[in-house]
């Protein structure tokens, strides 16, 4: 099914990785030891692509682990509906992240490989967008002159990429999901 894309995937995955290396490097910033997880932002993923990859990888792991991330998944998704009804802010931990470590992190969506440092994006059409770094950075390297991790051309070949995917499987609605909507919506499908 999505498995011709994967490749295609894991080489823009490995030009972005690369790219943020560089830049991190530039600032000499490590993100190791964070109090502000950024496994803990709730970070949206747009792209069936990213979804079916990481699936994948959902599927790799032996049965018991996969049992433990849908339980976390399910456990981390009721959390947030009573928070959401509250309306109240918060911050829960992905369900991948295991001991402080993704369990999937060769399979991690783009923006998990792209937070925590300046970075610009300039869509076609509108003006570009500058981000800070996260608070690490800017405590790490805030007085450092700003080098901005271009997003752009990561995003460009990703977005053609899912327009390739949604052609080849006749799939025209938008995805917008968390990882943690991800699993519950994967486990409810399989059937446990």
């Amino acid at each position: 099914m999505a498995a011709p894309f994967f490749i295609r995937l894991q080489k823009i995955f490995s030009n972005m990785d690369e790219r943020y290396r560089q830049t991190t490097e530039y600032y000499g910033f490590n993100c190791r030891g964070c109090d502000d997880n950024c496994c803990m932002t709730l970070f949206f993923h747009h792209t069936y692509l990213e979804f079916f990859y990481l699936m994948e990888g959902v599927n790799a792991l032996p049965p018991d682990s996969r049992e433990s991330l849908f339980e976390r998944a399910r456990t981390a998704n009721q959390k947030t509906a009573e928070m959401e009804k509250k309306r109240v802010s918060f911050r829960l931990m992905c369900p991948l992240n295991v001991e402080g470590l993704c369990i999937l992190y060769e399979r991690r969506p783009m923006i998990c490989r792209m937070h925590g440092i300046p970075h610009e994006l300039r869509p076609p059409g509108r003006q570009a967008a500058f981000g800070p770094g996260c608070d690490a950075f800017s405590i790490q390297c805030g007085s450092k002159k700003v080098f901005r991790f271009d997003r752009t051309p990561f995003y460009v070949e990703i977005s053609n990429l899912e327009k390739e995917l949604k052609q080849k499987l006749n799939l025209s609605r938008k995805f917008k999901k968390t990882i943690t909507q991800m699993l519950v919506e994967k486990n409810e499908i399989s059937g446990h």
